[in-house]
C-alpha cells in the first residue's frame, strides 16, 4: 500500500458507507482513482467493510475479554478453535503472562457461564482463563481511523453527532435485525439491495438504515490490519484506575489518536485499552507521556498483539481479512 491507499482507507474508516465521489472530493483525488483503488483493496481482502452492534444497548449480548493460558505449542490450534466459535468477536496471540486474548459476546448470563465453565475449558490445550466483562465502552474500533487525514478532512467525512439523550437500552425490531445482519455481512450494501432482499421499498430501507446509524445501534466499520497501514506495534493495556476517576480517564484515553478501543471492565483491571503505533518508541512515549500522566492509574499491564486470528467477527488469513460467513 502506498500513501494514497492509506489515505483512502483512512477515509473509508471515518465513513465506511461514503460514496467514492464523496471520498474523492474530500481527499482531492479523481473519483475513478478512488473507486479503482478501494475496490481493488476490498477485492483482495486487504480491507473489508462490515458493521458491529452496540451489544449492551441493543441487548445483543454481553461482551467479555478473556486471557487464555495454554499448554506450550498449542496456541495456534487453540486460537483457531476460538476463532471458529460464532460468539467470539476477536482472537489474538499475545506476549506476556497470557498466550491468547479473546473477546466474546454472550447472549445471556447463563450462556456466558456455560461458555466459560464448560466449553472454553474443553478446548484441547487450554489450561486456564481469566475473564473481564465489559461494563461500558468508551470507544469502539469502528470509531478509530488511521492518522493520515487532516482534521478538516475528518470533519467533512464524519457523520453528525448522535442526538442527546439516547436511550440506554434500544432493542432492534425484527426488520432492523434483518437489516443489521445484511450490513454486518457487507457494510456497503446498497439500499436497493437491502430493499430487494427484505421485500421492502427503497425509501423504507434507506430510512431504517439511517435510523440504526443515527441511534448508534450499529456502526459501519472498515476492517484492515494496522500493520498494512504502517502501524506495526499493537498493544493491549490493562489499567487499574481509581473508581472515582474511571469515567474521566476512560473518556480522555478514548480521545487519543493512538487508541483503537477503550472500555471499562470488571475484574483485576478496570480499564482495557487497545493502542496502535508505528514503532516501539511511540508506544513507550504513549506509556510514559500519556498513561504516566494520570496519578489515578494505580497499575498497568502491557501486552503486545503478535497476530490476529479474528477481528470484528471476521477471520484472518495472515494480514488479509476474509469475508464474513454465516
Amino acid at each position: 500500500m502506498d500513501d494514497l491507499d492509506r489515505r483512502l482507507v483512512a477515509a473509508l474508516q471515518v465513513s465506511p458507507r461514503a460514496s467514492w465521489g464523496e471520498i474523492a472530493r474530500v481527499v482531492g483525488e479523481h473519483e475513478r482513482t478512488v473507486a479503482r483503488r478501494l475496490q481493488r483493496l476490498i477485492a483482495e481482502g486487504v480491507v473489508r467493510v462490515t458493521a458491529i452492534h452496540d451489544d449492551l444497548r441493543t441487548g445483543h449480548g454481553r461482551p467479555a475479554h478473556l486471557h487464555v493460558h495454554v499448554r506450550p505449542g498449542t496456541a495456534p490450534k487453540v486460537a483457531e478453535a476460538l476463532a471458529d466459535r460464532p460468539d467470539t468477536r476477536s482472537v489474538y496471540a499475545l506476549t506476556g503472562a497470557a498466550d491468547l486474548g479473546c473477546e466474546l459476546v454472550s447472549p445471556s448470563r447463563e450462556a456466558l457461564h456455560r461458555t466459560l465453565s464448560a466449553e472454553i475449558s474443553a478446548i484441547g490445550g487450554v489450561l486456564r482463563t481469566r475473564t473481564q466483562v465489559v461494563l461500558h465502552t468508551f470507544r469502539t474500533v469502528a470509531e478509530w481511523h488511521a492518522p493520515y487525514l487532516t482534521e478538516e478532512e475528518v470533519a467533512e467525512l464524519s457523520p453528525p453527532p448522535p442526538p442527546e439523550g439516547l436511550p440506554g437500552v434500544d432493542r432492534l425490531t425484527p426488520l432492523e435485525q434483518e437489516i443489521a445482519e445484511l450490513l454486518t455481512a457487507d457494510g456497503r450494501i446498497a439500499y436497493t439491495a437491502v430493499a430487494e432482499r427484505l421485500a421492502v421499498s427503497v425509501p423504507t430501507a434507506r430510512r431504517r438504515i439511517a435510523s440504526l446509524l443515527e441511534r448508534r445501534l450499529l456502526r459501519p466499520r472498515a476492517e484492515i490490519e494496522p500493520a498494512l497501514l504502517g502501524l506495526e506495534v499493537e498493544a493491549m493495556l490493562w489499567l487499574k484506575v481509581r473508581p472515582y476517576a474511571l469515567d474521566l480517564v476512560g473518556q480522555r484515553l478514548a480521545g487519543h489518536p493512538d487508541v483503537r478501543y477503550c472500555a471499562a471492565t470488571s475484574g483485576t483491571h478496570s480499564l482495557v485499552v487497545q493502542v496502535v503505533t508505528a514503532h516501539e518508541a511511540d508506544l513507550y512515549r504513549f506509556m510514559t507521556g500519556v498513561v504516566g500522566s494520570y496519578d489515578e492509574i494505580a497499575d498497568t499491564d502491557l501486552t503486545l498483539i503478535t497476530r490476529a486470528y479474528k477481528r470484528g467477527h471476521l477471520r484472518k488469513s495472515g494480514l488479509l481479512t476474509l469475508e464474513k460467513t454465516p
